[in-house]
């Protein structure tokens, strides 16, 4: 990172006022007669209505638009744990993004704790407050029972993006990939280096998608994750393989497919060179993937490559989702984001980049021609469309699964 280019973010970050987030107000309050209205006597009538049915609120106040933005800072980027106020910067800009691509409020907590039982307390304690819950940045393998006790706990959707939102769009991403390179997912060996909740959360949605669990192999400092192993927790032990392999070049060999959810140039040129016919390579290290790509590229000129960095063709960017995931969540009072949705999301995003691309993101993007391809499988983070499609994908999964408490209201997100 260049020194100018450090200023930048700071400068941006404190100029001209601190952070990037603040309050408004949705009511006038210029008179008495607003202020009686707003608060005593006047928000007594609301209280009044609440208080006899629970549903008013989503009538009365922001709780309907509203996603809290929730970490402790054990996980922040690929910073480390760094801790609960180092992460406010991140946990502000989810919430930018939040506004910025759906219009939906969103508040930053950082918590202090000094255990998981305190954390789940605190943000179940106060989820009632918000639509939904928005965790970040938060470390594995603390984060998958942090979620899972939260959702049983939670009366409203609660979804860990770094494992979610990673996993849909590398899966929506992949499945294009594949359908480019003639292979199909069910037949495809997968490698996946590291095995945090990022790397976890996509090839457990990935077998979802029809990979075969027995075809993947994942790593972690260690090495291959295999079933003679006795220093594994729980999640990797779902992918420990019945495997003599033990290095990334021994499972690389003849291999479909490499996901990197790792650190930077781990990949080395002589392994790539040994991987199958038309390989895809996912390196979504940040900001320095696996193997850059021009290095990748003169390896193995029958490479579909994706990164998590946006200066490259095919970024892996939990924006193209979580933002849409919420507003459909959010718009049909869904009590979860399943499995149902999060497929929906798969496909929607998928198929939007199978269509012609608008002037306005081209323009966006700083390119002149986009198509579906080997250096576009996955939209671009600023196209419009994805907000109604993703959207209106998600409410309707909620719907057909059972955990929406409302209908898809009419004409919703009509394209």
């Amino acid at each position: 990172m260049s020194e100018d280019f450090r200023q930048q973010a700071l400068d941006y970050h404190s100029l001209p006022v601190p952070g990037k987030i603040s309050v408004e107000l949705t009511k006038p309050a210029n008179t008495v007669a607003d202020l009686a209205l707003a608060y005593s006597p006047g928000v007594a009538e609301p209280v009044r209505e609440i208080a006899q049915d629970a549903d008013n609120v989503y009538k009365y106040t922001a709780k309907g638009n509203m996603v809290a933005v929730i970490t402790n800072g054990t996980a922040i980027l690929g910073l480390g744990n760094l801790g609960p106020l180092a992460s406010k910067p991140v946990m502000e800009g989810k919430s930018l993004l939040f506004k910025r691509f759906a219009g939906i409020d969103s508040i930053d907590i950082e918590v202090k704790h000094r255990t998981i039982d305190e954390f789940v307390d605190t943000v179940a304690n106060i989820a009632d407050t918000f639509g939904g819950i928005n965790l970040e940045d938060i470390k594995a393998p603390d984060c998958f029972e942090i979620e899972q006790r939260l959702i049983e706990r939670c009366n409203v959707p609660v979804f860990h993006d770094d494992q979610h939102g990673t996993a849909i769009v590398t899966a929506a991403g992949m499945l294009n990939a594949l359908e480019l390179q003639g292979k199909d997912i069910g037949e495809a060996v997968i490698v996946c280096l590291g095995a945090g909740a990022a790397a976890i959360a996509c090839m457990e949605l990935l077998i979802k998608c029809g990979a075969q669990r027995e075809k993947i192999y994942m790593l972690d400092r260690k090495g291959v994750i295999h079933t003679r192993r006795d220093d594994i927790n729980e999640y990797k032990q779902l992918f420990a393989n019945n495997t003599d392999k033990r290095t990334l070049e021994d499972v690389i060999a003849g291999a479909d497919i490499f996901v990197g959810v790792s650190g930077p140039d781990l990949l080395a040129p002589e392994a790539l060179a040994l991987m199958a016919e038309n390989p895809i390579v996912f390196a979504c290290s940040n900001p320095d993937p696996e193997i850059k790509p021009a290095l990748a590229h003169q390896v193995r000129q029958d490479l579909i490559m994706g990164t998590g960095r946006s200066d490259y063709p095919n970024q892996v960017n939990n924006v193209l989702c979580f933002p849409f995931i919420f507003r459909g969540a959010l718009d049909v009072r869904a009590s979860q984001i399943n499995d149902e949705m999060k497929l929906a999301a798969v496909n929607a995003i998928r198929e939007l980049a199978k269509e012609p691309v608008p002037q306005s993101v081209l323009d966006a993007s700083g390119v002149s021609h986009l198509a579906f391809g080997r250096e576009y499988i996955i939209p671009k983070p600023m196209d419009p469309r994805l907000l109604p499609r993703v959207a209106k994908a998600v409410a309707q999964a909620a719907i057909d699964s059972g955990v929406a408490r409302i209908e898809m209201p009419m004409g919703y997100m009509e394209v």
